[in-house]
Order: structure tokens, then sequence, then C-alpha cells
């Protein structure tokens, strides 16, 4: 029947109609979706594009806007980050040494079209290491071992200097550079170990010298000292016989002092303790110094 016959060929427009609209709502999704990207903080996107390459537009954070399929963005990190390499080089005097840098860079956010087509997006890997590498080798070559430690101030700023113009040819910039190790060879330390131990030992040397000819002055004062105490004593018995008695008098009141707060029971003669100072041999000194003082006026 004609009605009959109808039925399953508007079912099947329909079906078309269907599928088309779901295709055509399907590809609308898909541009719409695809036709905008989301650049995070921080970041810079560029563009490639299937018929021209390469957009020299850099996009910055946000919503923006391409043609679907066609275009596809490339997001870059433009945040400093750092890098820490170590490498292994000699100095001036022949010296084997490793060296630690650590580079903070980032990407030229004006350059990053230069970047993508030369170094892609892992640039740090590919230009770091060898940039590092040749500079630090060619300014520890210049310091001998001793002033790579006394002068690591100007090691580390002509490290920087030299880096800063080889990053800057393909526009990576680096914000800081810094030397964080240092270290010669085990037979060098050692070397440097012993030297100072020699100079510890010279220095106790010339302290031991200073401290016995110190003790050699303090000595020959000493001697002096009392060689003109004898003489001064001597001339005062020469003139003057009672010091003799006075002398005698101090030991005496000495020993007596000595002998009463022992302990034990000593017997000895007053002459030998020096404590007859009641007899003659005050008055026998006395007559033996005037006599001999008489006998030298004669000669005289």
């Amino acid at each position: 029947m004609p009605g009959g016959e109808g039925g399953p060929q508007r079912a099947a427009a329909a079906a078309s109609k269907a599928a088309g609209a779901l295709m055509g709502a399907s590809a609308l999704g898909y541009g719409a979706y695809n036709a905008v990207f989301t650049v995070p903080g921080g970041h810079k996107a560029v563009i490639f594009n299937r018929l021209i390459g390469m957009k020299e537009q850099t996009y910055g954070e946000g919503l923006n806007f391409n043609i679907p399929w066609f275009e596809y963005p490339i997001v870059y990190d433009i945040r400093t980050r750092p890098c820490n390499l170590q490498t292994l080089t000699g100095s001036k005097d022949l010296q084997m040494v490793t060296i630690g840098v650590r580079l903070l860079h980032r990407p030229d956010p004006s350059n990053l079209v230069f970047i993508y087509r030369r170094l892609g997006l892992n640039y740090d890997e590919r230009i770091l290491p060898s940039l590092m590498n040749e500079c630090a080798k060619a300014v520890v070559a210049r310091y001998n071992a001793n002033e790579l430690l006394t002068k690591r101030e100007l090691v580390s700023a002509d490290i920087r200097r030299d880096l800063v113009a080889r990053a800057a040819n393909f526009h990576v910039k680096l914000e800081d550079v810094a030397i964080t190790h240092l270290a010669f060879s085990p037979e060098y330390a050692r070397a440097v170990e012993a030297k100072q131990v020699a100079q510890q030992e010279a220095e106790r040397a010339k302290y031991i010298v200073l401290g016995a000819q110190q003790e050699k002055k303090t000595i020959m004062t000493k001697a002096k000292g009392e060689a003109e105490s004898a003489q001064l004593i001597g001339e005062a018995v020469k003139q003057n016989p009672g010091f003799m008695k006075l002398r005698r008098i101090e030991a005496a009141k000495d020993i007596a002092d000595i002998v009463s707060k022992s302990g034990n029971k000593i017997y000895l003669n007053a002459d030998s303790l020096l404590l007859n100072l009641l007899g003659d041999a005050d008055e026998k000194f006395e007559k033996t110094v005037v006599n001999s003082n008489n006998k030298k006026k004669g000669w005289l």
C-alpha cells in the first residue's frame, strides 16, 4: 500500500536527519572546545599552524583562541627555575677540581618562537650543561688552586659573566649563578693538610725558641741582680760591720721559729743555730772587718 511504503522512508529520513544533526552538534562541540585554550599564570604560549608553521605572536595568561585542528598551542613555563650542574676540570697549576654550579634560568618571553624552533621545550637540558662545562673550565683554568679558595667570589663572577653572555645567544636569561661545591683531588687535599701541619709545627718551634730566649734573659737578669745584691751587701758590711749582726739576728729568729714549731727534740749548740747572740763572735767579726779595712788603707 502506498501509505505503508512511505512509513519506512520517512523513518529513514528522520534517522538520517538526526544523525546529521548529531554529527553537526559533535563537530560544533569539538570546534568550540578546541577553539579556545587557557594559559596558566607564569606561562606563555606560541601557536603552530599546519599551513604556515609557527606564528610569531606570543599569547599571554588567560583565555585565548585558535583554529581547531589547524592550530595547536605550545605552552612555556617562563618562571625562574633552578638547575644544578657539576663538572671536573683543571686549575692553572694542573690540579683537578670538582666544581658544582647552581643556575637560576628562564626563557626570554619575547623569543619563545625562536626557542621552540631551535631548542624545543627542553631547552635547558640541551644547552645549559654544555655551556656550564665550557665556561667553568675556561674560568677555573685562569686561577691556581689556592686562588680558587681565596678568590671564590671573583671566580663565581667570572663564571656568571661568561654564562650570561653565552646563554644570551640562545635567548635564555640567567637570574643567578653561584658556586655550590668546590673540591680538590685527594692527593691535593692530603698535601694541603701536610702543609698546614708543617706550618703549625714551625709556629710551635718558633714559640719554643722565643720562650727559651725569654728564659735566658730572665736568668741573666736574675744573675745580674744577685751579683749586684752581693756587691751591695759586701759594701754595706765593709762600711758598717753591724749589718752582719742584723742579718744574724734575722736568721736566728727564723731558725728559732722553725725549731719551736717542730714536734721533734733537737739538741744543737747555739753557734750552729746562729743563736749565740751574746757571745763574742760578732766582736771577732767586727775586728776582722776593721783590720781588713786598715790594711787596705795602708796599701793605698
